[in-house]
């Protein structure tokens, strides 16, 4: 499948890094507003130089469209895709908007084209062992999810100096207007709807703690930095995820049931450990307490990981491809969701990261996100179709 990229900035490097695994995409070309900075995008990865959106539009050969541009463009630059017949991936948010993403979504489907969207991470090797483990049965039946989506005073940390391979700067104004809980709730809620289905209620608050950030450029918006959630699916399960760019860096999620937990430190992190851990009830409280002072740095068994590379063939031993492989482990596969999209398209059946799922995990970040106007109670409007686990994480 033939792809395009619109929005040559920071995120942009991450995907086309990864793209050699996925050897049925072929990534032609790219553009941005900054003229100079597509041209040397393009330039520094050898692929066509696109002057325009509208020039991509009319390449009748281009399939697909990534939408890596800034979250207030996604709307208009998906709109404008699907409108040309092109199937759309775009980065989170769908949309800034739920009336937006919405329109979208119906638009797609309308048109007979797949749009879909990041994160992609419930497709990696932690995730999918999580929710085997879940599957298995594991700890018995999940009562109550603890998510953490802290990623520290980002303020405060050396933002001006952090840029790509290819020189192009962290677009921390964006960023910052955007607010953590849209660049990060979705990570959570995604795995947790895969586990567990659709969200029935959002009960949320969020605020804006410091909205003067002390950048050099004047904020257009400040958006909340800390949002707290309680969503209850429609399973009966509880989760609760915290969001900041104030308490120290914590991407765990922990989840509990009855005959013992599932925990991982990292969602962000590839290949992050599984650990699982079983209720020992007889033990009273006093031997607890004694065996965690004895061995505080004793941790539960780590579950073996779901190998989606013991099944990935993409070309001969010793070739390019499988010389990256082992690096693979290293490196967050930005690409996953397209991949999964191209073999949707190619199968004719829905994407994992289906429209409904993408459009639903988009409602409820955005209902969380709202929430310093809002308030209250939020009752989720859309569903979707469970996913399947990936066929390398089945029995």
């Amino acid at each position: 499948m033939r792809l395009a990229i619109v929005g040559c900035g920071n995120i942009a490097p991450f995907y086309v890094n990864t793209l050699p695994l996925h050897p049925r995409l072929e990534l032609v070309g790219g553009t941005d507003l900054d003229e100079d900075r597509a041209r040397k995008f393009s330039q520094y990865y050898s692929i066509r130089h696109y002057r325009s959106l509208d020039e991509i539009l009319a390449d009748g050969s281009i399939d697909l469209v990534l939408n890596l541009t800034n979250p207030k463009s996604h709307y208009a630059v998906s709109r404008a895709c699907l409108e040309a017949g092109k199937h759309v991936y775009s980065e989170k948010p769908l949309a800034m908007s739920f009336a937006e993403a919405e329109e979208l979504v119906t638009l797609a489907e309308e048109s007979g084209l797949q749009i879909s969207s990041a994160p992609s991470r419930i497709l990696g090797e932690t995730a999918q062992t999580m929710w085997k483990a879940l599957r298995d049965d594991a700890i018995g039946t999940v009562h109550l999810v603890y998510a953490e989506m802290d990623g520290g005073l980002l303020h405060q940390m050396p933002y001006k100096q952090w840029s790509n391979e290819v020189g192009v700067p962290w677009p921390y104004k964006d960023e910052m207007e955007v607010g953590c809980t849209l660049e990060h709730a979705a990570y959570s809620i995604g795995w947790l709807m895969a586990f567990f289905g659709p969200v029935d209620t959002v009960t949320a608050f969020s605020h804006c703690q410091i909205p003067d950030k002390m950048v050099d450029v004047p904020l257009e918006a400040d958006p909340p930095d800390f949002s707290v959630a309680l969503m209850k699916f429609r399973s009966g399960v509880l989760a609760r995820l915290t969001c900041s760019w104030i308490a120290p860096h914590d991407k765990s999620l922990r989840i509990f049931g009855d005959r013992g937990n599932l925990c991982t430190d990292d969602i962000s992190t590839p290949c992050a450990p599984v650990y699982s851990e079983r209720t020992i009830r007889f033990l009273g409280k006093a031997v607890i307490r004694a065996w965690k002072k004895k061995f505080p740095l004793v941790r539960p068994p780590r579950l073996p990981l779901s190998n989606r590379l013991a099944l990935l063939t993409v070309g001969p031993p010793g070739s390019f491809i499988k010389s990256k492989l082992r690096h693979l482990r290293k490196r967050v596969d930005f690409c996953l969701g397209i991949a999964e999209l191209e073999a949707a398209i190619r199968e004719g059946r829905p994407s994992r990261l289906s429209a409904g799922y993408c459009l639903h995990h988009t409602e409820v970040a955005l209902a969380i996100h709202n929430a310093l106007e809002t308030g209250g109670e939020y009752r989720v409007k859309t569903s979707f179709e469970p996913m399947d686990p990936m066929p390398w994480a089945m029995p």
